[in-house]
């Protein structure tokens, strides 16, 4: 058999067994479309090690505790998710919304700057990378960052009242 050839055992395991993954995962996961993706996943493993699940006793059960594998390693990921979206709900930052009118005039003075320095600003500030994220990202030296954003920061500072939160307003 060549390497683009499917064993037609291998075929025939897939196409009997299939709809039953399908079945047991999408009623494992509670989502129909997520018990195909695992199903189609399980079916890939089983490819995978074809040349050791042929000679099983009960393939049919390999597939079933793969696929459940599958699924719990699933569930843990999204339980991962909610926690940290959780995390991230209960510790709000106390910096009040921004008015409209202040987001407008932001934007016009964060457009107005010279392409560099509103990259570097971007990044950093509203991309959320670090100095080093930011150099390479841009393809300068740490230092040239920091520059940039000082001078961008500056420039907003002159342009809008922009301050770090902890900073007291300017009277």
């Amino acid at each position: 058999m060549g390497t683009d050839e499917i064993d037609p055992g291998l075929a025939e395991l897939c196409e009997r067994e299939h709809a039953r993954l399908v079945g047991l995962l999408a009623l494992y996961t509670g989502d129909r479309a997520v018990g195909e993706d695992l199903a189609q996943e399980t079916l890939l493993r089983l490819h995978q090690h074809w040349p050791r699940v042929r000679d099983m006793a009960s393939p049919h059960a390999w597939l079933s505790s793969v696929g459940l594998n599958l699924a719990r390693s699933w569930w843990r990921r999204r339980f991962a998710e909610q926690r940290a979206h959780s995390r991230l709900r209960r510790a709000p930052l106390n910096v009040p919304s921004p008015e409209p009118s202040d987001v407008v005039a932001i934007r016009s003075a964060v457009a107005a700057l010279p392409p560099r320095e509103r990259a570097a600003l971007v990044l950093r500030y509203y991309g959320g990378l670090s100095v080093a994220e930011t150099a390479e990202a841009l393809g300068c030296a740490e230092g040239t960052v920091k520059s940039l954003t000082y001078k961008a920061v500056a420039v907003l500072r002159t342009t809008v009242d922009v301050r770090e939160p902890w900073e007291t307003p300017r009277v």
